[in-house]
């Protein structure tokens, strides 16, 4: 038994600690495979003296070690990388976050032996939220044994729809098959309850009520569904948005389960690295599993990457790796993939060709008509496309297909729920591994997310413009705004961005930090949030072209203080260019997104957006934001 991690240890003692744990074949996990009849809270209180429920406050420490030979071998060694030879930028973020653990062994919600790993990333989806469902659907139809699957907020939609049609031929595949499977889903919808209990198990008669809308138990006889709905109160949300199947595949994405007017971001990926997730979802899980989970012995790593198999996605390349398909509209015309009207893919490969289809401008459409229908699809919009022709080797494309490569190092850079309405829970491995790569990076850092204005990041950002790195970040014009406005929550985007251009002081400095507003791909300007026609809900930061963290976790105050996050840091100049790639192929804010150096954005005329209020805003506006708080608290 490992001593509590409760007790605070420091310096090569602490460090002694981390790297025993780390190299330890001792995880949640692997204990929970040895006894299925014991929950993971008991299984993680026995070896570590910590649970999900456990998150204390942890300030940051005032200063940060330098890298150092020893303390990058000593990262190394922490990590199950294998042949890979992990850069030094990430071996530096990996030691940042690791450092947490001397607090909570925990403290990254998964065992510190599954920390750090490597893996695949096949594909990529940069899309209209539906998008990136289609594929969990196709995904989950595809299961043999188990599904594991965590969202913040579910709501009964089209999207939800999506999974519904998956879990009822899943059922039908199953039963053909004689087998039967596990399906594990995990939500945050606030309950009062939760002030006792935060973990709730969901009784079939709510999650089949109006709201939820999930199958009946009638609908799906061949799957053990299990539905539990958590939250710390009052702010720890569960915002982990991932999900597991036959622990061969997992994704990592921005997106809920309900319709709304977002693009975002998933990745998927394959290899050792999925052992860590499926972690991370017992981890949250908390309790015991009924009935056991029947992935408990089989590994990923054990196994090899399943797409990779396939010979359809191998035809997907040219011989220099590049991606040959997705300026070639599809001659055939296959139906769309839609709520109650499911048309499942075998492949990949598949699944793009259908994107082909639906893509393909239809009699007196340009491409961006094309775009604009899709991007209208999800809440019904009529909104018309206003861009010009673009070059056409740049259409809109969601899916971004990876060609094999060897195994990548990759990191989990998650942190636990903290519900206490402070900010006290800011040392935890996200945090420390943005701060580390925004700290260490020597060329250029790229963000996006819906909102920029978490504290620590203003001086991070600011010393890294002074000392010559190039800062690009990509935010919603508007998202939340009401609830930003409330005491603690930093400021509105335009606001913090006014703060980061202020602590400038030569137009130099000025240059190297470039802010812009998301601007659709079939749009010529930022819509604001407040009219639900146009936003971005993705997460991402890369750091000069090789590291780069995807997954849950905004740049805002409620992420790095309060919310379950769940990311992955991947070490990988093809990975990074092909991200970089799909994000400027599926939007339009490089060219007509840029804000001016007092944060703002104007239209030809001279105009703020509609519906911005500036860096100004009047004082009914932040009685406003008690509302958006609430909003924001839930994950909408």
């Amino acid at each position: 038994m490992h001593p509590s991690s409760d007790k605070h240890v420091n310096g090569a003692k602490a460090e002694d600690q981390i790297l025993q744990w780390c190299q330890s074949k001792d995880s949640i996990s692997s204990h929970y495979a040895q006894d299925p009849t014991k929950s993971p809270s008991d299984i993680g209180q026995k070896l570590f003296g910590s649970h999900h429920l456990h998150s204390s406050s942890t300030k940051a420490p005032t200063e940060r070690l330098v890298a150092s030979p020893e303390t990058l071998e000593w990262a190394r060694r922490c990590g199950n990388f294998g042949n890979t030879q992990p850069s030094q930028l990430f071996l530096q973020a990996y030691h940042d976050l690791l450092q947490c653990l001397q607090h909570d062994a925990l403290a990254n919600c998964v065992s510190p032996s599954l920390c750090g790993s490597t893996g695949f990333v096949p594909l990529t989806i940069i899309a209209p939220l539906n998008d990136q469902i289609r594929h969990m659907s196709n995904l989950i139809v595809r299961a043999k044994r188990e599904v594991l699957l965590a969202t913040n907020f579910w709501k009964h939609s089209g999207a939800s729809e999506l999974i519904n049609d998956a879990m009822i031929e899943l059922s039908k595949r199953a039963g053909q098959r004689g087998e039967r499977i596990v399906f594990k889903l995990m939500y945050d919808r606030g309950d009062l309850k939760q002030f006792a209990e935060n973990h709730l198990e969901v009784k079939p008669k709510t999650w089949t009520s109006e709201v939820v809308g999930l199958p009946a138990p009638e609908k799906i006889p061949n799957i053990d569904l299990a539905v539990q709905n958590f939250h710390k109160p009052p702010l720890g949300t569960f915002h982990s948005k991932f999900m597991v199947v036959d622990r061969e595949i997992a994704t990592i994405s921005s997106n809920n389960i309900m319709d709304n007017d977002n693009v975002e971001m998933m990745s998927h990926v394959e290899g050792p690295i999925v052992d860590s997730i499926w972690d991370t979802f017992i981890v949250s899980w908390h309790n015991k599993f009924e009935p056991p989970l029947p992935c408990r012995n089989e590994t990923a790593t054990a196994k090899p990457p399943p797409t990779f198999r396939e010979d359809s996605f191998m035809h997907l390349f040219e011989p220099d790796g590049s991606f040959r398909l997705p300026e070639k509209p599809l001659d055939a015309e296959l139906p769309e993939h839609d709520p109650g009207h499911p048309h499942y893919d075998d492949s990949i490969a598949g699944q793009i060709d259908r994107m082909r289809s639906v893509l393909r401008p239809q009699q007196g459409e340009s491409h961006a008509d094309a775009v604009a229908r899709h991007l209208n699809k999800p809440t019904k919009l009529d909104l018309k496309a206003t861009a010009p022709a673009r070059d056409p080797n740049l259409h809109f494309f969601p899916f971004i297909p990876c060609p094999p490569t060897d195994a990548v190092p990759i990191a989990m850079a998650n942190r636990k729920p903290y519900g206490p309405p402070n900010n006290a829970s800011e040392y935890v491995p996200q945090n420390e591994c943005f701060l580390s790569l925004i700290r260490n990076a020597k060329r250029d850092i790229f963000i996006q997310t819906p909102d920029l204005n978490a504290k620590p990041l203003l001086p991070a950002i600011v010393e890294a413009v002074k000392r010559g790195v190039q800062v690009t970040y990509y935010v919603c014009l508007g998202y939340n705004d009401l609830g930003e406005l409330l005491p603690g929550q930093n400021g509105t985007n335009e606001m913090f961005a006014r703060q980061l251009y202020e602590g400038l002081s030569t137009d130099a400095e000025k240059q190297r930090l470039q802010v812009y507003f998301y601007v659709a791909a079939d749009q010529d300007h930022p819509i604001h949030n407040s009219f639900k026609k146009r936003s971005c809900h993705i997460k991402l930061l890369i750091a000069d072209e090789q590291v780069a963290v995807q997954g849950s976790g905004n740049q805002d105050t409620q992420s790095w203080f309060h919310s379950q996050e769940v990311n992955i840091m991947i070490d990988s100049p093809t990975v990074c260019k092909a991200w970089r790639e799909g994000i400027e192929r599926n939007q339009n804010t490089r060219q007509y997104g840029r804000a001016k150096e007092d944060g703002c954005w104007y239209d030809k005329d001279g105009e703020l957006a509609e519906g911005s209020m500036g860096t100004k805003p009047g004082k009914l506006d932040r009685v406003k934001g008690a509302w958006g708080m609430f909003q924001k608290a839930r994950g909408a």
